[in-house]
Formats: structure tokens, C-alpha cells, sequence
């Protein structure tokens, strides 16, 4: 045997168009096609709730640009989790880990899984909802097929993610042109006082928000994999500029070609409201829109799987999670161990799982995480500014999104709170409880180590070094 050793390591393999269909490709999933009625439902009209997805696009954009300079800062993969270690230290890192990798990842896709199921079955099922237990079998076998395609190899993965970005702006911009021809044509009904009947609590801006922001879900996705990406200092603002802006403008013309094509009742009563839109433009081929709509979700799924699994894998390697879950494929170099994990939880949240639950309380976690990661900024920008920063942010930015970042954290619960949102509360905190004996006293019996091993052979993995 060769007595130097090898050391393995992640490729940097994503470049500026492979940056910005990550990024593209994970937001527009299944929101746009599943949240539109729930943000006119609960905000009231159709002008406030185009002001909503404005609002949303911005607030996505200040936080992106946030986290771009984090980013470039801290030049290691794994988002939230990485730079909170850094700024606030290991209890809140692993309280989020904890939450993220039990609740939060699974429960995004589980979603999306289950909306990638709804829309393949919907065209079987035009008179009636389809069977509950087939849509979780469909977004089961969805999980597995994409964790597989990630663990074997990641050049796939992307080339995959561009694929369907390119279908999904396809998607939508025949929704953008049919709405444009049917405003030509007169159909302005849903315009005229469109601010009627708004409804301006607090709650019901903090939920409209809620399902705005979900389909704006991935905005953050490049800052899980920055040590796959090339010449991350410019990558990494470039491709956050291009795909949040245009994700932003596609979503904003989509919602007033669905207001033009439908009245605000219909849209509200609609379940996928992308396939009425087929039915009511494009007729007897309206079943394209649920193809489209499929697919969509599919590609989400998969960006949201290429991401997921390095946020564990980040976490292993830090000591927060078992030594198994921070290994790669000897010869694939992917991080099959944190997938496989990954994919097994999200299995699992799948079987109780109900689609507007799961993106209130996935949306109140990851906003009240972002509010600690933008207060790391602040702390980074006040108490070591001779950190180099190759990109840099106004002050003002994130002292902004922070305060934002809060009232989504504290609306729900100001106006009219619901026992649940105490229930996920407790489960975040519940992280120190683990902290304490298993991470920071070690009480963790020889049993794992031997485990390892043995999983390390059967998967055969190797632990990996890091890419700076």
C-alpha cells in the first residue's frame, strides 16, 4: 500500500449556471403552484395579496445578499448552521441541527413530496380528491428516487437541476402569456377594487407571508454547498442577484395571470390551482399544466435533497451528529451516509403529514433561525471588521431583514396564538437537553464507535477533509 495517505474531499463542481438553477430550481417547486389561494384566502384581495409576493421578493432578496456576505466570510458549506456556530456558538448551532435535521428538512420535503404526488395524480382523479394513502406512496417513491440519483453522483444531480429549471420557467411562462392574452382581450374583473375586503391583522399578514415565503423557499440553498462552488466570492452574489430577481418577476406575473383567468372565489376554492388554469385556458390540454406543475415540484425536491444532505453532513464533521453521517463515497464522492439519514427521516414525517401544517410551522423555524444567523451578521460586522470581506452588505440590510425576521416569528403567536406553535417552541429548545449529556459531556457509549466502522464498510465511506 502507498504509504501517503489520500485525504478526500468535495469537488468544486458548481458553476454560475449550475449556482443559479440551484437556487431558481429549488424556489419555484410547488408553492407557486399550491400557496397563491392560501395568500389571497387569508390576506383578503387580490391587490394585497400581489403585494405580499412583492414584499416577499424583496424581503428574499435583502436576506439573500445577507447571506452572500456571510458566505464569503465564513467559506464553509452548511448555511444557518455554520455560521451560527461561528457567531453564537455550539448550543444554538446545535439546537438548530437538531430541529433542522428531525423537523425543518424533512418537513420541506415532505411538502414537496406530497405536492409533486397531487399534481401526478390529479389527472386520474378529475371528479373527486384522489386517495390520501396513494399521494404519500407517489411522494414516497418520489424521496427514494431522488435520494438515490444524490448519492450516486452529483455532476447527474446538477445536470438534472438544470433540466428542470429550464421546464419550470417553460411552465410558467406559458401561464404569464395566457394571462397576458386574456388581459388583452378585456378580462380585468379581478382589478377592479382590488384592495377591497383586505384583511390587515396581524396574523392574517404573518400567514399570507408564511405561504408567500415557502414558495421563495431555497433562496438560501447555495450557502449549503459553498465548498462546491467555484470562486465562490463572485459566484455566489452573481448567482443570488439572477435567480431571486427573476424568480420574483416570474411569481408576480404568474399571480396576475391566475387573478385575470379566474375570479379571486375561484382561486380560493381551487386545491391545484394550476391545474383550473389549465382547464379554463387551455382546455381539453389543460392536463399539461399538471404535468408541468409535477415536475416543478420534482426538480424543488431535488435541489432541496442536493442541499439537505450537506447541512448533516456539515454537522457530523463538527462533532454534532454521529462521525458517520460527515463521510463521503470513496470513489463517488458524495455524502451518501447524511442522504440516506436524511431520506429515512422524511419517510417518516411523510406518514402524519398534512401540506398547510407542515409550511406554518416549517416557516415559523426557519425564520426564527434566520433571525439568529442575520444577528451573527450584525455581530461580524460590529466586533470584526477586519475580517476579509471580498463582498459586503450596508448595515442597514441586515438590521432590516432582522426586525422582518421577528415579526414572522411573533405574528402568529401576538394575534392568535395556537397551541402548536408552543409545541414546536419546546421541540427547538428541547435541543439543549440533548446537548448537554450527549455532545457535551460525551456520554456516548463505545457502541457507536464499533457502528461506524461497520457502516463505514458496508457504505464504503471515508471521512473528509474540508474545502476552504
Amino acid at each position: 500500500m502507498d504509504k501517503k495517505t489520500e485525504k478526500l474531499s468535495l469537488k468544486r463542481e458548481v458553476g454560475l449556471a449550475g449556482a443559479v438553477s440551484l437556487i431558481g430550481g429549488t424556489m419555484i417547486g410547488s408553492g407557486i403552484f399550491m400557496s397563491p389561494q392560501t395568500v389571497l384566502s387569508t390576506i383578503g384581495s387580490p391587490g394585497a395579496s400581489l403585494v405580499v409576493w412583492a414584499c416577499c421578493g424583496v424581503l428574499v432578496i435583502m436576506a439573500s445578499f445577507c447571506y452572500a456576505e456571510l458566505g464569503t466570510v465564513i467559506k464553509e458549506s452548511g448555511g444557518e448552521y455554520i455560521y451560527i456556530l461561528r457567531t453564537a456558538g455550539p448550543v444554538v448551532a446545535f439546537m438548530l441541527i437538531f430541529s433542522s435535521v428531525l423537523f425543518v428538512r424533512p418537513a420541506g420535503v415532505a411538502g414537496i413530496a406530497l405536492s409533486f404526488a397531487q399534481y401526478v395524480v390529479a389527472p386520474f382523479y378529475q371528479d373527486c380528491p384522489p386517495p390520501a394513502l396513494l399521494v404519500k406512496c407517489m411522494a414516497a417513491v418520489a424521496i427514494v428516487a431522488l435520494a438515490t440519483v444524490n448519492c450516486l453522483n452529483v455532476r447527474f444531480a446538477m445536470s438534472l437541476q438544470v433540466f428542470f429549471m429550464v421546464v419550470k420557467v417553460l411552465a410558467l411562462a406559458v401561464i404569464i402569456i395566457g394571462g397576458v392574452v386574456m388581459l388583452i382581450r378585456g378580462n380585468n374583473e379581478s382589478f377592479k377594487d382590488s384592495f377591497e375586503n383586505t384583511n390587515v391583522g396581524i396574523n392574517p399578514i404573518g400567514i399570507a407571508f408564511y405561504q408567500g415565503l415557502w414558495s421563495y423557499d431555497g433562496w438560501n440553498n447555495l450557502n449549503y454547498v459553498t465548498e462546491e462552488l467555484k470562486r465562490p466570492e463572485v459566484n455566489l452574489p452573481r448567482a443570488v442577484v439572477i435567480a431571486i430577481s427573476l424568480v420574483t418577476g416570474l411569481y408576480l406575473l404568474v399571480n396576475v395571470s391566475y387573478l385575470t383567468v379566474m375570479t379571486p372565489k375561484e382561486l380560493m376554492s381551487s386545491s391545484a390551482v394550476a391545474v383550473t388554469w389549465g382547464n379554463k385556458v387551455l382546455g381539453s390540454w389543460g392536463w399539461i399544466m399538471s404535468v408541468a406543475a409535477a415536475l416543478s415540484a420534482f426538480g424543488s425536491l431535488n435541489g432541496t435533497f442536493f442541499s439537505g444532505g450537506r447541512v448533516c453532513f456539515v454537522a457530523a464533521r463538527e462533532g454534532h451528529m454521529p462521525d458517520i453521517l460527515s463521510m463521503a463515497h470513496v470513489h463517488r464522492l458524495t455524502p451518501s451516509p447524511a442522504l440516506i439519514f436524511t431520506t429515512i427521516v422524511s419517510l417518516v414525517v411523510l406518514i402524519p403529514g398534512d401540506f398547510q401544517s407542515i409550511v406554518n410551522f416549517f416557516s415559523f423555524t426557519a425564520w426564527f433561525f434566520y433571525a439568529i444567523t442575520l444577528s451573527g451578521l450584525l455581530y461580524l460586522k460590529i466586533k470584526k471588521p477586519e475580517l476579509p470581506r471580498p463582498y459586503s452588505v450596508p448595515i442597514i440590510l441586515p438590521i432590516l431583514v432582522l426586525i422582518a425576521a421577528v415579526f414572522l416569528v411573533l405574528a402568529p403567536i401576538i394575534d392568535s396564538p395556537q397551541i402548536e406553535y408552543l409545541y414546536v417552541t419546546l421541540f427547538i429548545f428541547s435541543g439543549i437537553l440533548v446537548y448537554i449529556p450527549i455532545i457535551h459531556y460525551k456520554l456516548c457509549p463505545g457502541l457507536l464507535t464499533r457502528l461506524t466502522v461497520l457502516l463505514q464498510l458496508f457504505l464504503e465511506v471515508a471521512p473528509v477533509e474540508k474545502n476552504l
